[in-house]
């Protein structure tokens, strides 16, 4: 997956170029799908910034082994990122997951 395939599944599930971030907690990684969106007057990022970052989660999520889990979730899931309420998808990384959880 790249960051562009990344835009281009949140655009066709909710109309919108969403900020996703990848967060460690509670021992397991989650991806977010936030409710700020490069469309807004306030969303703090150029398109430029916003590509640059979608392409480090892409690359990230791909070196996780993750990426499937993020395309079918997005395909999938009814949920809808709203105002103070992202969408968390907890990946599943298996054996390789001590890789990324490292303190």
């Amino acid at each position: 997956m790249t960051g562009k395939e990344l835009r281009e599944m949140l655009l066709a599930k909710w109309g919108r170029s969403y900020d996703v971030q990848l967060r460690r907690t509670q021992g397991k990684i989650f991806m977010q799908i936030m409710w700020k969106y490069l469309e807004q007057a306030s969303f703090p990022l150029s398109e430029g910034e916003y590509q640059e970052h979608l392409d480090s989660v892409a690359n990230y999520l791909n070196a996780m082994g993750g990426a499937s889990q993020v395309q079918v979730f997005i395909l999938e899931t009814r949920e809808k990122p709203r105002l103070g309420k992202a969408v968390s998808l907890a990946l599943d990384l298996g054996d390789r997951a001590a890789e990324w959880l490292v303190e």
